[in-house]
């Protein structure tokens, strides 16, 4: 498998969601669970309908453009995509069609990866339009949410730069961060919010090899497994000598088989029939609003990474993992504002934290535990009225309960002694019940003073401050 070159291009589709209204009616643009609830006559395509351009979907799209070094366009206008899927009700799609004028063309990203190298994205183009409505195949019907029909979507497509599937997923998650930080969508491919088209090729020579695009991918983990197959099933057929199998088509990850299933041969440009949209009359992008946009750009994810190395002190790894998500920053942020250190609460959120978000396969913004809750648990350990141990298991008795932090350490009795006298009166009546171990100790068996330890923490049920108990049975050892 590794000895063919494997090209790779994506074409990442991601819904402007943080716009009141759709991007060419007044529907709302909100997301909900109620089939058909955001809905308009122009949404369903009705005879003498009329699209208003929302020029917020505008400026976030050439946000965008100017975030990936691109290009804008003077003027702006749309075209016509006529195709007739029963997910357009209008029949045709509103679109910018490259390598026509669009919000951005020919740009490029520098993406750094986790070993701290980097590899630079070219950009194609990345383009406004509106989205399709959404499918549901069942059994024996499918059914149609008309909800999304109308919901503003850019897409945006590299140049065939990409070699690994690793790349094109730190690629991914990085324009997703983009867009979370930019305010421009939630980017949740939970909600549908983003879907990926994977081009894959792989030859044995300089000349890129047949590409296979698989469509309509909805989370980052399918595109890794997605090029991965690919890779695999290309190179397979080209090992047996079955070079004709491998062919121009369109396919469909599946990841019930975790395999890309054949959908249809390739379509191409010419049978959407593209014209000019002749209902958005065609206008100038003045130098002064682009300027205006390029002032309004926040601090992008690998900005605020630098700053939290520099600032806080914390390892290139955690900083990454921090910013990686704009939730997960924020509750960092917001935990060290509540006066927690930033090096203990970095630790607590990229691993218990995130380590119970994956595994319940829940938002950080979903957890019950928030930054004030934990802020109770880390400021309790840090003033000795916990242990760290008592710390973790608090952690997660507060989120299996729901309870707050303070009420579950007075119910279980969870304060930690560090009372010298307390302490001193444990450790004399340990070591009483361990005469020979003494001896054991003296005649220089030094492991026999961890068992010592664990001999107290077990008495106190582990509420006994582990430093002070390790002081003070130096200084009652000493004596005996």
């Amino acid at each position: 498998m590794g000895k063919y070159n494997v090209t790779i291009g994506l074409e990442m589709h991601c819904e402007v969601s943080e716009t009141k209204s759709k991007v060419f009616s007044s529907s709302k643009n909100e997301y909900t669970d109620i089939p058909n609830a955001n809905i308009s006559p122009y949404d369903m395509g009705f005879p003498g309908v009329l699209p208003v351009l929302n020029k917020e979907a505008v400026r976030m799209s050439l946000m965008m453009s100017m975030i990936l070094n691109c290009r804008q366009p003077e003027y702006m206008y749309f075209e016509r995509k006529n195709y007739y899927y029963p997910d357009m009700p209008k029949n045709y799609q509103i679109t910018q069609n490259p390598p026509e004028d669009c919000v951005g063309m020919e740009g490029y990203i520098d993406i750094i990866r986790e070993d701290g190298s980097t590899f630079r994205v070219g950009i194609d183009n990345i383009h406004l339009e509106e989205d399709a409505a959404s499918m549901n195949h069942l059994y024996d019907t499918s059914v149609i949410d008309y909800n999304r029909a109308g919901v503003p979507l850019l897409e945006l497509v590299t140049k065939p730069d990409l070699h690994s599937a690793d790349d094109a997923v730190a690629f991914l998650e990085y324009i997703r961060a983009i867009y979370q930080y930019c305010g421009i969508s939630e980017a949740d491919s939970k909600k549908g919010q983003i879907r990926c088209d994977v081009n894959v090729s792989i030859s044995d020579g300089e000349t890129l090899g047949t590409k296979v695009e698989v469509k309509n991918v909805n989370s980052f983990s399918g595109v890794r497994e997605t090029i991965n197959y690919e890779i695999k099933r290309q190179s397979e057929l080209k090992d047996a000598g079955r070079y004709d199998e491998v062919v121009q088509e369109t396919r469909r990850w599946d990841e019930e088989s975790g395999t890309t299933i054949r959908m249809r041969s390739k379509v191409d440009a010419e049978d959407y029939k593209y014209f000019v949209e002749p209902n958005i009359p065609r206008y100038k992008i003045s130098k002064e609003w682009l300027e205006e946009i390029r002032a309004s750009i926040p601090e992008l994810p690998y900005e605020r990474k630098e700053k939290y190395m520099q600032e806080y002190g914390l390892s290139d790894y955690d900083a990454g993992i921090l910013v990686k998500d704009i939730n997960i920053a924020k509750y960092f942020e917001k935990t060290i504002s509540l006066g927690v250190d930033a090096k203990t609460a970095a630790n607590w959120i990229t691993g218990n934290i995130l380590g119970y978000t994956y595994k319940y396969e829940i938002q950080i913004q979903e957890l019950y535990l928030t930054p004030e809750r934990l802020t109770v648990i880390l400021d309790s350990m840090r003033d000795g009225k916990i242990s760290s141990k008592q710390a973790k298991e608090l952690f997660y008795m507060v989120l299996e309960r729901l309870e707050e932090p303070a009420d579950i350490m007075k119910k279980e009795g969870m304060q930690q002694i560090s009372d010298d006298g307390a302490i001193i009166a444990i450790v004399s009546e340990v070591l009483n019940e361990n005469l020979s171990q003494i001896e054991e100790y003296k005649a220089g068996k030094t492991n026999m003073f961890d068992y010592f330890v664990g001999q107290v923490m077990k008495k106190t049920r582990g509420q006994a401050n582990p430093v002070k108990v390790k002081e003070i049975l130096t200084e009652e050892l000493a004596k005996r």
